[in-house]
């Protein structure tokens, strides 16, 4: 395979073509070998629509620090990586839907993302669910809409009495074609975006992980065109990211005691999100971080009095976080309520290729934060924080600890930004590049609240986009919800649900 540094471009001509089989070969043993799939998607000749494409899979190897890149000539099907590979399985159908590619073999091969309704064809054409037959089996149909503001996704249960034998999760409600804005070729239509303007869509790629997009697209573009960014500009992200995580881990502590009818923590999370939603407005005008970034750098400062006041009012909202989830999680009814419900094994974790707290919580050590740093800011003791248990009440385990983490990171982060206040006033350009380089391959992993993001761009001849591909953590952990709820009660999907906290734009793009 050919590898290289996770925070360097490859050149794309020097990624040997290999034939289908032999790249379903050494994907395989990669992956045996503890490499795993980031990506797996189309890749295209040309810019050109109605190009031919072939296959591209990009594996990381977390220990070591490194990435490898695997790609064929264009071709029409190839033999499925699934049955031997599941990491592969979405990626694989979103091939199929995009570039027409056939996966032979492949056990459950349909789409992904579009459904009959976006296809014009109304209640003519079912949706090809599974079913389990016989006399005391029942399905139950849950969405796409739902209560209040949630977003679209539909869930389709197989049940014998309270047993759920099979979940099945269809999405594509929210399907933006994000990705055919950001780059031309044939599964992109011609309204590709100004390159001005591809930041503030991937700010929108995930509403409530909007930092973290950010991040990702705009040091996807710094490791293509070698811009550098200012310690200061690297701590203001931080610090961005770390007060989305914080807000969203509250959010959900409080989610899943609301699920559990335990309404102390469920009302004071709800206030104390706020709070920390309120920081991220005083760094950069909007509560949930947009325009806090710019290629090069950051769009916003802090002076040494901003850095104090936000100091206070972080140790005020961490000290109230950390009773509200500490009176829940010493409930023995609630320890009661979220112990083995849901659970997964730290083998169906790997095997799926999890990320985020929902692989932490199976004791699987993912954190890009550690393993793919952005940057080289110290992290003090914080550290990837893992369960064993894989169930509800490891998820919520692992998201107390990381506000804990976060609360930290934090305040040391703004304790130096106070200190170099010398620093401040150095604007990046506001503008990406007018060219990226020809012929290049580059990635970005960054830690999202949910998990592990990664963005990938390639370049062709004339240095335009080949391919932008986004790989939402969600996209990885849908079908872990799917089989952390096989057999067990349908009256606990709310909680296992609200534990995983999937994004369905986030999956849709």
């Amino acid at each position: 395979m050919f590898s290289f540094d996770y925070r360097q471009s490859a050149d794309l001509d020097s990624l040997p073509r290999l034939d289908a089989a032999e790249l379903r070969e050494r994907v395989i043993r990669a992956v045996t070998g503890g490499w795993r799939v980031l990506a797996f998607f189309g890749l295209p000749e040309t810019t050109r629509s109605g190009a031919p494409a072939g296959l591209c899979c990009v594996l990381t190897h977390d220990a070591a620090r490194t990435l490898a890149a695997l790609r064929t000539p264009p071709l029409e099907q190839f033999p499925s990586l699934t049955p031997d590979c599941p990491q592969v399985h979405y990626f694989e159908r979103e091939i199929y839907e995009q570039w027409g590619l056939e996966p032979v073999g492949h056990p459950w091969l349909k789409f992904v993302r579009r459904t009959p309704d976006a296809e014009g064809d109304g209640e003519s054409a079912a949706y090809p669910f599974y079913r389990v037959d016989g006399g005391e089996v029942h399905e139950v149909a849950v969405g796409p809409v739902h209560a209040g503001i949630i977003e679209p996704g539909h869930f389709r249960f197989q049940c014998y009495g309270e047993n759920v034998l099979h979940l099945e999760i269809a999405l594509g409600y929210q399907h933006r074609g994000l990705e055919d804005m950001l780059a031309a070729g044939p599964a992109h239509g011609p309204a590709q975006a100004p390159a001005s303007r591809r930041l503030r869509l991937l700010e929108c790629a995930a509403g409530d992980s909007s930092v973290a997009h950010a991040t990702a697209h705009c040091v996807l573009w710094e490791r293509l065109t070698g811009l550098d960014v200012s310690e200061r500009a690297r701590l203001l992200r931080r610090v961005g990211l770390e007060l989305e995580r914080l807000a969203n881990h509250c959010g959900d502590l409080g989610a899943i005691a609301g699920d559990t009818g335990f309404l102390p923590t469920s009302s004071w999370n709800g206030r104390i999100r706020g709070d920390f939603l309120n920081m991220t407005a005083s760094l950069c005008g909007n509560r949930f971080g947009r325009g806090l970034l710019r290629y090069g750098g950051a769009a916003h400062d802090l002076s040494p009095e901003d850095c104090e006041d936000l100091t206070t009012r972080l140790r005020a909202a961490g000290r109230d976080a950390r009773g509200a989830v500490d009176i829940m999680l010493d409930a023995a009814s609630v320890r009661d309520r979220l112990s083995g419900t849901g659970a997964l094994s730290g083998a169906q974790a790997r095997a799926l290729g999890l990320v985020g707290v929902a692989a932490r919580a199976c004791g699987l050590p993912l954190d890009a934060r550690f393993h793919a740093p952005v940057s080289d800011l110290p992290c003090g003791a914080c550290r990837p924080r893992l369960e064993q248990s894989g169930d509800v009440l490891a998820r919520a385990l692992v998201r107390s600890r990381e506000m804990d983490d976060s609360l930290a990171l934090l305040e040391a982060d703004l304790t130096r930004l106070a200190a170099c206040a010398g620093q401040r006033g150095a604007a990046p350009p506001p503008e990406p590049p007018v060219r990226l380089p020809a012929r290049k391959l580059a990635v970005a992993q960054v830690e999202g609240w949910r998990g592990e993001i990664c963005h990938l761009a390639v370049t062709g001849a004339d240095g335009e986009l080949l391919a932008c591909k986004i790989v939402d953590p969600s996209f990885h952990n849908w079908p872990g919800l799917a089989l952390a709820m096989r057999n067990g009660q349908i009256s606990d999907f709310p909680l296992c649900n609200k534990s995983f906290n999937l994004s369905y734009c986030g999956h849709d793009l």
